[in-house]
């Protein structure tokens, strides 16, 4: 009989995500990850299997936690240039922080050798723009935004934004200058 688990994991892979997210995949080591979330090196393997597998449960655990987070906002009552507004800015990271978006972190370091990570992030990023589109056709339909525009090019526009942005936020842009992009693609519809 083996020992009982003395972690939780679901606990571990925010830890995990959270490194990964300030230090990109190739930088974070098994060791750090480890110390991290306060396991050793064996619980990490005998647990994740690899630290390959943690940083997909990690990229996982982010588009879940992302997802619900527009749903959530997008659910509630009200006018959807706000929310609009709102999710884009915390999507990309805009004046909280200069990590960016992990998952555009880590499309844009092994989107070209990864296809797992490629597949998550092409989930998380249609999942964004579905709930984009169903906001502006809500408020095309409320008359908020121009009813003649396309929504899905409009809600491509705004995930292409938003990708942009966390680009601009890790690399230090200005978090009003940031604003001032958003606030002008939302006042675009």
């Amino acid at each position: 009989m083996g020992r009982p688990m003395g972690f939780r994991a679901d606990v571990a892979v925010d830890k995990a995500m959270d490194l990964f997210w300030l230090q990109g995949y190739a930088a974070t080591t098994p060791q750090e990850l480890a110390g991290e979330m306060g396991i050793g090196k064996g619980s990490l393997y005998n647990t994740f299997g690899s630290k390959h597998a943690l940083f997909l449960r990690a990229l996982r655990r982010y588009s879940e936690m992302r997802l619900e987070y527009l749903t959530d906002l997008f659910a509630a009552p009200g006018p959807s240039r706000p929310r609009l507004a709102m999710a884009m800015a915390v999507l990309a990271g805009v004046g909280e922080h200069r990590r960016g978006c992990v998952m555009v972190n880590a499309a844009a370091e092994l989107g070209t050798v990864d296809d797992e990570v490629n597949r998550i992030a092409d989930e998380l990023f249609t999942g964004i723009e579905t709930i984009f589109r169903h906001a502006i056709v809500q408020g095309q339909e409320s008359g908020e935004f121009d009813g003649g525009k396309s929504a899905d090019g409009a809600a491509r526009q705004l995930l292409a934004t938003v990708i942009g942005l966390s680009v601009l936020a890790k690399s230090g842009g200005r978090p009003e200058m940031c604003a001032t992009v958003v606030e002008s693609v939302v006042d675009g519809l």
